[in-house]
């Protein structure tokens, strides 16, 4: 069984991802949020910052990329190359607004004949390995057979099929009988993403799908980082001084990269808006981390949070 971490732009950059590897049990890949590559790119850009080598100590990392020009890939794929990559993602699942309107994401879905003719160019030049990460259509699930067939045509390292539209955006339940359609007819290994968010979750997509051993988790494992050693039976759930520990890492590495108060509470908030699911008395201390100005309140409120309350066992991310 494979396990990797999904991205989260803003969340799981390095800071995450190597706290996440030293405290619990490892995602078998980490994928990073999505590159926007351009052909005067500079390797001291935010988003290459995150892939630099010096800046990842132990995860495997699969750099994400997201664009609809061959050309803006192949020459992010040389970088990533030179700097010891060996695989790369390229994102089809990206279902914002501004990244649609560009057609990109999942916008690039709209446009097949396009599509065909990107990735011919890519795989025929690229020397890395290239895995895509997918949804099932822009407007409608119906589009999903045409993409396959697309799809099959190529050297993928892998599908990961998030399956949603782009219209479906995170509303309602992954589409089952699309993802079992994906799992039989393509002609690369595929990997299920959606809606993993506790143990009960991924045990009922694993009893549907029997044949698929790669699993995309994106915001069940923020909200609960100890949710890979729940699935291995290490544990039955995540324990507190550990993921307290966690938090004081994040916190501090934060603390060392972002300059002034706010902008560091404004990237805890963005954690804490997935973490305090897994907390009793959530909302109310959910409340109180959100209304903080300043870090000495901030870190009360945590400490009081860890004191006071207890993690719930089978307790997971909660989507609005």
């Amino acid at each position: 069984m494979k396990f990797y971490m999904a991205p989260l732009e803003g969340i799981t950059g390095y800071v995450f991802r190597n706290a996440h590897y030293e405290y619990f049990h490892p995602a078998d890949k980490y994928f990073t949020p999505f590159i926007t590559p351009g052909l005067n790119s500079s390797l001291k850009s935010k988003a290459l910052k995150d892939v630099l080598p010096e800046n990842n100590h132990g995860p495997f990392i699969v750099p994400q990329i997201l664009t609809n020009r061959a050309d803006e890939f192949i020459y992010t794929e040389k970088q990533l190359g030179e700097m010891g990559y060996t695989e790369i993602n390229l994102n089809l699942g990206c279902p914002s607004g501004t990244v649609v309107a560009k057609g990109r994401g999942s916008g690039f879905l709209a446009f097949r004949d396009k599509l065909d003719a990107f990735l011919d160019e890519i795989y025929s030049t690229a020397e890395m390995k290239i895995s895509i990460k997918t949804r099932l259509g822009k407007e409608s699930a119906e589009e999903f057979e045409a993409l396959l067939d697309i799809y099959n045509q190529y050297p993928l390292e892998e599908l990961i099929i998030h399956p949603r539209t782009r219209e479906d955006y995170y509303r309602g339940v992954p589409n089952d009988e699309a993802f079992r359609m994906g799992a039989e007819k393509s002609r690369c290994p595929v990997c299920y993403n959606g809606n993993i968010f506790t143990k009960e979750d991924y045990r009922s997509v694993s009893e549907k799908f029997p044949e698929t051993d790669g699993f995309m988790i994106g915001r069940g494992l923020v909200a609960n980082p100890a949710l890979l050693d729940i699935l291995w039976n290490e544990k039955d759930v995540v324990d507190k001084a550990l993921l307290r520990k966690f938090h004081d890492r994040v916190y501090a590495d934060y603390g060392e990269i972002l300059y002034g108060e706010i902008n560091l509470l404004y990237k805890m908030k963005e954690l804490w808006n997935y973490m305090i699911c897994i907390f009793s008395d959530s909302k109310k201390y959910g409340k109180k981390i959100r209304k903080a100005q300043k870090l000495k309140d901030y870190q009360r409120i945590v400490d009081a949070l860890f004191e006071e309350q207890e993690i719930i066992t089978g307790a997971g991310y909660q989507p609005n």
